[in-house]
């Protein structure tokens, strides 16, 4: 009798113990190859740094290459529901990839969390939370610095696909609020090696400026076709385009140029006041130790970010739940909504039910590049 009651109560303890020490498993889609690798590489260069612990769960990060292609992307993100059971989705780094990994990470109940603006039709993003700013708050940055500028006419020059389409659409509100007229409306794809007869229609409308919608070491090309017809004016850059690549390929091309960006970009620049500025130092410190000084990146501040995030929202969700099942995936998302203001490297972030966007107006740091180098405006 007292051996099968400590065998009883061995079982049990065993019990509590594997339910104590469930692995939270994460599925990472991030394009290491393709024109998105700009993008991707420095994102799984932070996670590289992730911690293999959190609030006492061991994290496990499955990180699969989505080639810069929606399609691979949707199939990334069926493994990781179908096969690997994750308990949460990071990616893609790519806006179309993104996007179509939202609907099945949705149907599976199952928090994704995009490294890039991706937006859905209203009401659909009930598992998604972006990682990066949305394109009206960048956007907003951006017309209010063209404000100052003086400028009163632009010309848009932009991806053909979802990232390019989102910024004209959000942005063109704005614009026209500001009293500043599109004048020409270009477009190109990422895989693109030219924008001449786009170059030659925006040199024809002659614009105050350009907003090139682009990302990467792809945000150049456009911006070097524009000098190479002869465009004099002045050149707008996203926050996807805050990167070292923009520089590294475009040389004195992009000298002058004005880009977007979050703080962690530039985060001994800003000043003592900025809520941001510890968690951005920390970000960059930590990065560059481990990658190299100037290897900061806007895109390796969202995944140090989404550390941030699971950091404090983890701990709620196990009160809950346990990992690897749908009320822990359920209990995830709950939490993400109402862990309240969190201060990320890229500004002040509060996710609510209603809100999957979370950044305020005042988030974007307007840019310019100074002898191969970021500085504030």
């Amino acid at each position: 009798m007292k051996l099968k009651t400590s065998l009883i109560t061995t079982a049990i303890a065993t019990l509590i113990s594997t339910a104590a020490l469930a692995d939270i498993n994460i599925g990472v889609s991030l394009s290491l190859t393709g024109p998105g690798s700009g993008l991707g590489i420095p994102m799984q260069n932070q996670f590289k740094l992730f911690p293999k612990t959190i609030a006492g769960e061991k994290v496990n990060l499955i990180v699969l290459d989505d080639a810069t292609d929606p399609g691979k992307g949707a199939a990334n993100a069926r493994r990781f529901v179908t096969e690997d059971k994750v308990d949460l989705i990071i990616g893609s780094c790519i806006t179309a990839v993104a996007a179509a990994m939202t609907d099945i990470a949705s149907e599976a109940g199952t928090v994704q969390m995009a490294g890039s603006p991706v937006g859905v039709p209203a009401g659909k993003d009930k598992w998604l939370f972006r990682l990066p700013q949305s394109n009206t708050v960048m956007g907003h940055a951006v017309v209010e610095h063209m404000k100052k500028q003086g400028v009163k006419t632009i010309g848009f020059l932009g991806y053909t696909d979802a990232y390019g389409e989102q910024w004209l659409k959000e942005i063109t509100p704005q614009l026209d609020k500001a009293g500043i007229k599109i004048v020409a409306t270009e477009r190109f794809a990422r895989t693109d090696t030219s924008v001449t007869p786009q170059a030659l229609k925006i040199n024809a409308a002659n614009p105050d400026a350009v907003l090139v919608v682009a990302s990467g070491s792809g945000a150049a090309m456009p911006q070097m076709g524009l000098a190479e017809r002869g465009y004099k004016g002045k050149i707008y850059q996203t926050h996807a385009a805050a990167t070292q690549d923009l520089m590294r390929v475009g040389g004195k091309t992009v000298e002058g140029t004005f880009v977007v960006s979050g703080p962690a970009v530039i985060a001994e620049q800003l000043p003592e006041s900025h809520p941001s500025k510890k968690v951005s130092i920390a970000f960059v410190q930590q990065y560059e130790k481990a990658m190299g000084p100037n290897t900061r990146n806007q895109f390796a501040g969202h995944s140090y970010d989404a550390q941030i995030a699971l950091e404090k929202a983890v701990p709620l969700a196990l009160k809950k739940a346990k990992p690897g099942t749908p009320e822990f995936r359920a209990a995830l998302r709950d939490s993400l909504e109402t862990m309240g203001r969190t201060i990320f490297a890229h500004g002040v972030m509060n996710w609510t039910p209603a809100d999957h966007w979370g950044y305020t107006m005042e988030t974007g740091v307007m840019l310019k590049v100074v002898d191969g180098q970021f500085k504030v405006e």
